[in-house]
């Protein structure tokens, strides 16, 4: 297609065909900025999900990072909402400080889940296209990443309450330019993504493609693509022998079987999988650290305990009690969903000796230490209570 055609919705049906299967009368959520990408994402999503009998969700993130910023958003807003949209806008309220960027989109995918969640919409597009592509893989060759890293973004992605889509990573920015042009919009222009302070936009003048159809930026997609089906061999080597080695029960305690799990480099991945579930921790564990605890067949790592044939939370890693209110996330692990006034959530102490047998229900005694209890305000405990769910920070395990 030529650079400056506009998205058709045949194709960019073909480009939805892979990333389901969806539901009858489908409910997205799209990532809206008001930048070309992501309004033409959303004008492509609407239009998908009504032919379908669904509906689309414009969410539109307010960082609050420019004086701006507020006016931009509400403005995006009623230009959808004229058109008959339905549109919610967050705001984020960022402060200042190092790493801007990198905070302001992890607060935003962050606050995109939780609203497409609270509205029913269980997909979330994101607008990310190929020269997105070309620049990510390049910002994390530079910082050293690993092949995993080099896979770039993923088409699909599943978080605790959404799968997260990009149907738009082969996209030349152009047509997506071509596309909002043709609906008669007038995409905003953030400033900042031409700041030469900010790493991404010297990496974008660098490319020099803002097309993003230049022979550089294909290459570069076409090489993350190929990381990234290396990455998916992978992934299904590792959910194979987690099959093979391990039971994940609901209590957030892995059983595992060392001999099942080996120690190759797929037992080292498997591994580093599980530790991440059981501690909550939003990255992987250094990986010098997970061969060390391959090698030895047990010890703490990042916050986990491996003793036999137990994966755990150590329990002397748990974070303080929080109050106990719905929305809720204790200890990068489990989520309330309901208020107890009065109650907090959080460890049930080294002491177990109050707990009467049948609460135990046959778990160990270190898996219990690191379960979730409420503790009320006239001294009751309940130990893993109602309404508490195991959402760990940086997903499951496979």
């Amino acid at each position: 297609m030529p650079a400056g055609e506009p998205v058709g919705e045949e194709e960019f049906a073909a480009l939805m065909a892979p990333l389901g299967p969806f539901a009858p009368s489908p409910r997205l959520a799209v990532g809206v900025s008001g930048g070309p990408d992501s309004l033409a994402t959303f004008l492509l999503a609407h239009r998908w999900a009504m032919a379908r009998g669904g509906s689309a969700l414009a969410l539109v993130a307010d960082h609050g990072l420019r004086p701006d910023s507020a006016a931009e958003a509400e403005a995006v807003a009623g230009r959808l909402q004229a058109r008959g949209h339905e549109v919610r806008i967050l705001s984020l309220g960022l402060p200042s400080g190092p790493a801007l960027h990198e905070r302001a989109r992890r607060a935003r995918l962050a606050a995109l889940e939780a609203a497409a969640s609270e509205a029913g919409a269980p997909w979330l597009l994101l607008g990310h296209h190929r020269r997105d592509q070309a620049e990510t893989l390049l910002f994390r060759l530079l910082r050293g990443s690993g092949e995993t890293g080099l896979a770039a973004m993923a088409p699909a992605r599943a978080l605790p309450n959404v799968m997260v889509l990009r149907p738009l990573l082969d996209m030349p920015v152009a047509r997506l330019e071509a596309t909002v042009a043709g609906a008669g919009l007038e995409p905003v222009r953030d400033p900042s993504n031409g700041d030469p302070r900010f790493a991404r936009a010297r990496l974008r003048a660098a490319l020099g493609d803002p097309s993003g159809d230049a022979a550089g930026t294909q290459a570069l997609a076409l090489a993350a693509d190929a990381f990234a089906r290396r990455r998916a061999r992978g992934e299904a080597a590792v959910a194979e022998r987690l099959a093979l080695a391990a039971v994940f029960r609901p209590e957030g305690w892995v059983r595992l079987d060392a001999v099942s799990l080996g120690r190759d480099a797929v037992a080292r991945q498997a591994l580093s999988r599980l530790l991440r579930s059981v501690s909550g921790q939003p990255h992987p564990p250094p990986r010098e650290g997970v061969e060390r605890l391959l090698a030895q067949g047990g010890g703490t790592l990042s916050g986990a305990l491996w003793r036999g044939r137990v994966l755990c939370r150590e329990p002397a890693a748990c974070a303080p009690p929080v109050e106990a209110r719905r929305g809720a996330s204790w200890d990068g692990r489990w989520h309330l969903d309901r208020d107890v006034p009065g109650a907090t959530l959080g460890a049930p102490g080294a002491d177990l000796a109050w707990l009467e047998p049948a609460a135990r229900r046959d778990l160990p005694a270190v898996v219990l230490r690191g379960c979730p209890a409420l503790r009320h305000g006239d001294g009751r405990v309940e130990l893993l209570p109602g309404g508490v769910s195991f959402q760990p920070a940086g997903g499951p395990p496979a």
